[in-house]
């Protein structure tokens, strides 16, 4: 890491890194940097990149393979690499409050990890910012690394091996009604419930929104069990909120973070966000 100006953020993860353009053709060791960081720190904010969607793309290529983009896969079984987040259109009309797809984007306000209801979850997602809103918008952090070695030894050692069903229809139909192509496209999937980190051996459990149950067990008891983690790794004294600035270039860690946004009014501001994603390296089953 020692090519990168790195300044820790206000919580138990993340940090400000400057010195570098994400844009440039970056060498092995500059990566090498980089994906060590992302071990080490799990959030990543390059301030002021100069980005474009070309540019974005080749940079998520050197960190690994694309994820396709999984709504317009799923309902179309178009193959794009984007997704765009906010209420701007790709023609530049903004979508109002009341349009389907804003309302639909609120499903993103609940806590989450990209990704996890795919039989091979995200590695890291990559969010540039091009338009802000000028109140709310904000995207907040929460460490399941963090929260993970918080907890009781016992505890610890009695949700090692157990297994999560994660399921994309159960989260989302909460906020909105999910397209049935989309919905065919995304069965539950099975995910160890506690991960490793290959690079550093630190562990985390891994929840949020889309895990449904835990396998073999009630769903109340699944319930008791997976509230409890999700609450215990968002309690507020943990969780690092960013407010975005124009130029803002976020990679984030989807083994071991979650994030939600923070709801704004889509009928009085712009935000358009460019997103890709970099797909995970097998099953979390085979880890």
């Amino acid at each position: 890491m020692r090519r990168l100006h790195i300044e820790p953020l206000n919580a138990p993860f993340g940090t400000r890194v400057t010195g570098i353009d994400l844009t440039a053709e970056l060498g092995g060791e500059a990566l090498d940097a980089i994906r060590e960081a992302i071990d080490t720190f799990s959030l990543l904010c390059f301030p002021e990149q100069p980005m474009t969607d070309e540019a974005q793309l080749a940079f998520t290529r050197r960190l690994g393979k694309p994820e396709a983009e999984h709504v317009t896969l799923g309902t179309t079984g178009k193959v794009v690499w984007f997704g765009t987040v906010g209420n701007v259109a790709d023609n530049g009309n903004v979508q109002g409050s009341g349009h389907a797809r804003t309302r639909y984007q609120t499903g993103n306000e609940m806590w989450h990890s990209d990704s996890s209801f795919r039989r091979v979850p995200s590695f890291v997602t990559i969010t540039h910012a091009y338009e802000v809103p000028g109140e709310g918008g904000e995207t907040s952090f929460a460490s399941m690394r963090h929260a993970y070695a918080g907890l009781p030894v016992g505890m610890r050692a009695s949700i090692d091996p157990l297994r999560a069903i994660h399921d994309y229809v159960f989260s989302r139909s909460q906020v909105a009604p999910v397209d049935p192509n989309h919905a065919a496209s995304l069965p539950p999937v099975e995910h160890r419930l506690v991960r490793t980190n290959p690079g550093n051996g630190l562990k985390n459990y891994f929840v949020g929104s889309h895990a449904r149950s835990i396998v073999g067990w009630p769903g109340i008891e699944s319930r008791r069990l997976l509230d409890d983690l999700l609450q215990r790794a968002t309690a507020p004294e943990d969780i690092y909120t960013h407010r975005w600035s124009v130029g803002d270039t976020l990679i984030w860690d989807n083994r071991c973070l979650l994030h939600c946004g923070n709801g704004y009014d889509a009928d009085r501001w712009r935000r358009r966000m460019r997103q890709t994603r970099v797909a995970g390296t097998g099953p979390t089953l085979e880890e």
